[in-house]
């Protein structure tokens, strides 16, 4: 019998604080675990062999991202990870003209259409295909009028992965990628209004305890997936919305100051509402996950610390970060989402913020985990084991980010943004 069903016991000792030797050791994590993992991948999930049709979550425009990411962190080996990003965008860009010739495009941004457009406008960017990308930003633009009514979708109009907020934070980040306003500011407002309109109604009509509450497929979800902890994330940063928005700023920091009173003995959080009180999860049984859990709440704590400096904040998040030391080893696999490098991700964001060289050495051992026996052994087989989110994709964005820790972004996740 396992003796945690969800993670292994951390077997590190965090043993020195040399600064030079800790970077000597991500360098050959880097070096050992990259070519391995990009075989790996190129070999077992071919673009011919994948689902045109795949989104950014588990798709390959999220295989394309990954070397995409991994080519700005690798300046010896740039050109093929850009042509491999290449590569596996092609089929999803042919995917893309038949779905708009027939009208059928998704505003989803993980897991839909807007997200494959964002991506390739980047990609064909990078390499030059100014033209393309120029066609692709237009599509983009274009899906802000499918999420524009304040209830779009019936399954929840403003989760991350196919509603509002996901499509908001695309449109900031393909402006920040691109260098220009590809989607207009005011478009950008208009969308985060309408965020805060619904989650005004939802809790007024549903007596939530929290004056924005939103729901998916029924649920009160809190976490970084479909929750509340994301949605606020990217209102947080729509630049210049709550210095324009009181109410909505105000509104905000209710919301922060509520899932401050949530956070569990253990520096958790409940994955939704219906966890609150009676129904309670165990501590042994808790999820310590960015998709749900401590590890994707402290990205908006980070942005709520950036912006209002209230060290209560910062005081959550390294709390949450002992939390993950202590249980984030996870056996479901390698990935971001539910894995090891999601959770190790937590550790980069943490030694960008306070510049603590400890956090840099917990992301090395986290990633040194990877290689161990007992992982290799006893860890889950992802049901996407080379994707972005579930698998080794994600995992390749994570280790070459070790490289570069003070440039470490969690893959459409940016704090930084």
């Amino acid at each position: 019998m396992l003796k945690h069903s969800r993670y292994f016991d951390n077997p590190y000792k965090l043993q020195s604080n040399d600064e030079e030797q800790i970077e000597s050791d991500l360098k050959m994590l880097k070096k050992e675990l990259i070519p391995g993992i990009v075989e790996c991948i190129t070999r077992s999930e071919t673009p011919e062999n994948t689902n045109s049709d795949g989104e950014i979550y588990v798709g390959m425009s999220g295989i394309a991202y990954a070397f995409y990411h991994a080519s700005k962190n690798n300046s010896d080996c740039n050109e093929y990870y850009l042509q491999l990003a290449q590569r596996y965008l092609q089929p999803a860009i042919r995917e893309l003209k038949k779905k708009r010739g027939n009208n059928q495009l998704s505003s989803g941004f993980l897991c839909g259409d807007a997200g494959i457009i964002a991506v390739a406008a980047v990609i064909t960017a990078s390499i030059g295909d100014t033209q393309q990308s120029d066609v692709l930003a237009k599509y983009y633009v274009e899906l802000a009028d499918v999420c524009r009514p304040v209830n779009f979708l019936r399954t929840g109009s403003d989760e991350f992965f196919v509603g509002r907020t996901g499509y908001i934070y695309g449109a900031i980040w393909l402006n920040k990628i691109l260098g220009r306003p590809v989607v207009p500011l005011e478009i950008i407002h208009e969308l985060g209004k309408a965020t805060i309109i619904s989650g005004k109604k939802y809790a007024a009509k549903n007596s939530s305890p929290c004056p924005l509450m939103y729901s998916y497929y029924g649920v009160e979800y809190l976490g970084a997936a479909h929750g509340l902890c994301s949605i606020l994330k990217v209102l947080i940063q729509i630049p210049n919305f709550l210095d324009m928005n009181p109410e909505a700023d105000s509104l905000v920091r209710r919301c922060l100051d509520y899932l401050l009173t949530l956070e569990t003995p253990s520096a958790n959080y409940p994955c939704a509402l219906d966890e609150i009180g009676n129904n309670k999860r165990s501590e042994e049984d808790e999820l310590v996950h960015w998709c749900h859990g401590a590890p994707g709440m402290i990205y908006l704590f980070a942005n709520a610390y950036l912006r209002w400096q209230d060290q209560r904040y910062m005081d959550a998040i390294k709390r949450a970060g002992d939390l993950i030391w202590r249980k984030g080893l996870l056996r479901k696999g390698p990935g971001i989402c539910h894995g090891i490098a999601g959770n190790g991700y937590a550790f980069l964001l943490l030694y960008r913020l306070t510049d603590d060289i400890i956090y840099l050495q917990r992301a090395a051992m986290f990633a040194d985990f990877l290689r161990n026996d007992n992982f290799k052994s006893n860890a889950n087989t992802p049901d996407e084991p080379y994707s972005l989110y579930e698998g080794l994709a994600g995992t390749l964005c994570f280790i070459t980010d070790l490289d570069h820790p003070e440039n470490a972004t969690f893959p459409f996740y940016d704090v930084f943004l």
